[in-house]
């Protein structure tokens, strides 16, 4: 394959040194505000190459650098939970690759080096969206009739970056951003700071300046939110597959608290808790503050500043969680495992 800028060419094995070409199209995508079809030349560049329906974009879920997420795990973990959960009509697409600005740090001690070890998952039954992860937002809340809560449960990187990308778009289409991160007090990847916003503090920064309403669900809930070994070995009873592959990664996740620096009784859920929250916000309690991140403290990059006292005088940004109702919180999770059986 070939292209010009003016015309697009392929050459086919078996077919002699005959090109065949055509004129190449203008974009048919999402423009930056204000731009539109009409401001657009032809589109150019190789890159589009492996774009192509058909022919390269079967060759880019195999490409690892389009396949994994910042962090631990990628493409791969998320098309094989969709198809344990039976949601093949959920898109998948690639985030971005590495953090806004910092080299990209991973934690394989406590997920494992797929992201989801212990789960018995199967292999995925669907392929992932040719579109990358913005465009996939952009996508659905533009087809959307409502306005829409955009969930993070890891860095904030793809969100940062598609609030810079369509910011008038997200202003009129999500509600919310729920995200689960940060801490007020002590973190769990450096002294103060908790792991999701450390990988990308940056990227979280713009998220929190943005404008948006915000939830923050931080280590001091997900803290509380332990599970048991005796209400693991009670999910295990549970007759269906998901509820076993959540057992298994549980088994693996808990080693890593065990240790008793942590003085845990279980292992934290911290991801499930924001999406308990907007089943059930009676489950927890929270203030509502400002909060920023800090992004060059020698000792403190990453952190999340919660001005609990309002000592600053900046507008409140934040609803921030700080207790939940441990019992019902499980209750809520046993029920949720039920329901595939």
């Amino acid at each position: 394959m070939c292209r010009n800028g003016y015309e697009f060419g392929i050459r086919i094995a078996g077919m002699g040194d005959e090109w065949f070409t055509g004129p190449v199209n203008t974009p048919k995508g999402l423009y930056f505000s204000g731009f539109s079809e009409e401001d657009a030349s032809p589109d150019m560049g190789d890159s589009a190459i492996t774009e192509t329906f058909g022919v390269g974009g079967f060759a880019m879920i195999a490409a690892p650098a389009v396949t994994r997420f910042v962090g631990t795990g990628g493409f791969d973990d998320a098309l094989r939970m969709l198809t344990l959960l039976k949601r093949p009509d959920i898109p998948v697409a690639a985030g971005a690759q590495v953090p806004l600005v910092k080299p990209l740090e991973t934690a394989p001690e406590v997920h494992g080096e797929t992201g989801l070890d212990g789960a018995d998952l199967p292999e995925p039954g669907f392929l992932p969206q040719s579109l990358p992860a913005i465009e996939l937002m952009a996508r659905v809340l533009q087809e959307s009739t409502e306005k829409v809560t955009l969930v993070v449960t890891g860095p904030m990187t793809n969100a940062a970056l598609f609030l810079r990308t369509c910011p008038d778009l997200a202003r009129e289409k999500i509600d919310q951003i729920v995200f689960m991160g940060g801490a007020m007090g002590l973190g769990n990847w450096q002294p103060s700071v908790e792991f999701n916003i450390f990988v990308d503090p940056e990227a979280a920064k713009i998220v929190l300046n943005f404008g948006l309403p915000l939830v923050m669900v931080p280590l001091n809930v997900t803290h509380q939110a332990q599970i048991t070994k005796p209400e693991i070995d009670e999910i295990a009873q549970l007759d269906n597959p998901v509820a076993q592959a959540f057992v298994g990664l549980l088994n693996f996740f808990e080693r890593y608290h065990e240790d008793p620096k942590w003085g845990f009784v279980g292992a934290p859920l911290h991801d499930p808790c924001t999406i308990a929250w907007l089943i059930n916000p009676a489950l927890f309690d929270g203030v509502d503050v400002n909060v920023d991140v800090e992004t060059t403290g020698e000792l403190t990059q990453g952190e999340t500043v919660c001005d609990y006292y309002h000592l600053t005088g900046k507008p409140v940004n934040t609803k921030l969680l700080l207790r939940d109702d441990r019992a019902g919180f499980i209750s809520l999770v046993k029920e949720s495992l039920a329901s595939f059986g």
